[in-house]
């Protein structure tokens, strides 16, 4: 019951539109007049069969929307001619809606005549949009059979190099001596194809191709014909052009092994058109990518661009050597440690040991070397080491070469003996450690061997810098922490007071 009832809605909406639209009547076909057929189904992107060549002539025009052409929804669709866009022609008028319910049953006939040409047909229900195509009509024409001739001709300005300077005009001409010249059509650059009326002015800068064609009124097609050219600026400003060299370098500034060469170019005219190169006095070439210069000795580069008005820039120049590269460094460095200082009979270091760590390297050289006191961080190493905290310490150590080689960490241990209340007899009583007048709150406390914290770091002693400065107090503090006098937290706030601070500034 309630497919009966859609359906008798679906047939009324159908004839309410043809009452509006108007729809070409069913008519007789004439004996010799040829049938033209479109169909439709359930699908809004396409026709579902339509023809694509027609000879002109009058013609009956068929179009079905049924259940019979696969409509299973009773969904309406529209043939209509198109009578505006440019490039086809507009001589039918052609507004046909079917439904399968409609009182046609969805089949409709139609006679128009048709001319040669093209004709753009399309739906125009709403949604449908994409439904679209092209009949082509060829014939007509009294027995014509040969396509019309076309040429194409460009004017202008032009440089020496024959470029069009700022602007270029084409021209189309057309023939035909059958049935006449019905259309003539032209594209830019490959964009869409549209109709001649009037020469062609073509100002944007660059290369640009235009093709042709022309039709008659028998339908007949000219091959394509094409006119290629340069437009140019009329600017007279030459561009720039540089050069830049990049590879591994010597401490003499020579190329190891091979150097890389870039050229790059600016325009701000007409814009750049060609960058060329010149090796060693050879000839010019056309530059496309980085070059490569591997053969040993001393070379010399040129460089210059060309616009596309046709300025050319100076020539720039780079001269560089490239010499063979050595043989690589794969060797870690040799890296040892010794301890100095005054030892008591038990040979511990009585008040302070001192650690100093060399390294050679007989291939690319020391690059860094590194030290870290017991639980202390990895520091550059940069003058001997001194330990004044009690206790036993570790001092580890290693180095680096220029090649990236790092020799395998090593250690050294000793131990630190007090050396009574005579060891600081000017002693920093201060309750809190305090570090250029900023009041830490740690406790000043004795370090074991009658020095306090603010006497073990020193703050009035010379350092070659402010660096130097925190590095002794991060490894004071670091001892402190392994003997067991600060805490880690502790020790923090000391470090954070002397990076604040300006000792050694």
């Amino acid at each position: 019951m309630r497919t009966s009832v859609s359906r008798r809605a679906g047939a009324a909406l159908i004839g309410l539109l043809l009452a509006v639209l108007p729809v070409a009547t069913p008519s007789a076909v004439a004996g010799d007049a040829q049938t033209l057929t479109w169909t439709v189904d359930d699908d809004i992107t396409r026709y579902r069969s339509a023809p694509a060549t027609a000879e002109a002539g009058v013609t009956t025009i068929v179009f079905e929307n049924s259940a019979a052409t696969g409509n299973t929804t009773g969904m309406p669709h529209t043939l209509t001619f198109d009578t505006s866009a440019e490039g086809y022609n507009h001589d039918v008028t052609l507004n046909i809606l079917a439904g399968p319910f409609d009182v046609n049953n969805g089949r409709h006939q139609a006679t128009v005549t048709l001319t040669p040409g093209r004709y753009r047909y399309y739906c125009t229900i709403p949604g449908h949009t994409t439904m679209v195509g092209e009949l082509t009509v060829t014939g007509g024409g009294g027995g014509d059979t040969t396509a019309p001739t076309v040429t194409g001709g460009v004017t202008g300005t032009r440089n020496a190099d024959g470029h069009y300077v700022g602007s270029a005009t084409v021209t189309v001409t057309a023939a035909d001596t059958g049935s006449g010249v019905h259309t003539v059509e032209y594209q830019m650059d490959d964009t869409s194809w549209r109709p001649y009326t009037a020469p062609v002015a073509v100002t944007a800068i660059g290369d640009h191709a235009v093709q042709f064609r022309a039709a008659d009124h028998a339908g007949n097609v000219s091959p394509t014909g094409s006119v290629s050219f340069r437009v140019v600026a009329g600017d007279s400003t030459p561009p720039t052009t540089a050069i830049a060299l990049t590879g591994d370098r010597d401490t003499a500034g020579r190329y190891l092994g091979a150097a890389t060469a870039t050229v790059t170019a600016a325009d701000t005219g007409s814009g750049v058109d060609r960058v060329e190169y010149q090796l060693d006095g050879g000839a010019w070439s056309a530059w496309t990518a980085p070059l490569v210069i591997s053969a040993l000795g001393a070379h010399m580069l040129h460089s210059r661009a060309t616009d596309k008005a046709g300025n050319v820039s100076a020539e720039q120049m780079a001269h560089f050597t490239v010499v063979e590269r050595p043989v690589e460094d794969t060797t870690p460095p040799a890296v040892a440690a010794g301890v100095t200082g005054r030892r008591d009979p038990a040979g511990d270091y009585i008040g302070t040991a001192t650690v100093t760590v060399t390294a050679t390297d007989a291939g690319s050289g020391v690059d860094t070397v590194d030290y870290r006191q017991d639980s202390g961080a990895w520091t550059a190493y940069t003058s001997p080491l001194a330990v004044n905290v009690p206790g036993t310490h570790t001092v580890r150590y290693r180095a680096t070469d220029n090649a990236g080689n790092t020799a395998a960490e090593q250690q050294v241990s000793f131990t630190v003996a007090g050396t009574g209340a005579d060891a600081c007899p000017d002693s920093d009583t201060r309750d809190t450690v305090i570090i250029d007048g900023a009041d830490t709150r740690v406790p000043n406390t004795d370090s074991g061997n009658g020095c306090t914290v603010n006497d073990l770091i020193a703050e009035n002693a010379q350092y070659p810098n402010h660096a130097a400065f925190v590095r002794h107090v991060e490894s004071v503090t670091a001892g402190l922490v392994t003997a067991g006098k600060l805490t880690s937290r502790q020790a923090g706030a000391i470090v954070r007071a002397a990076a604040r601070s300006g000792v050694g500034s």
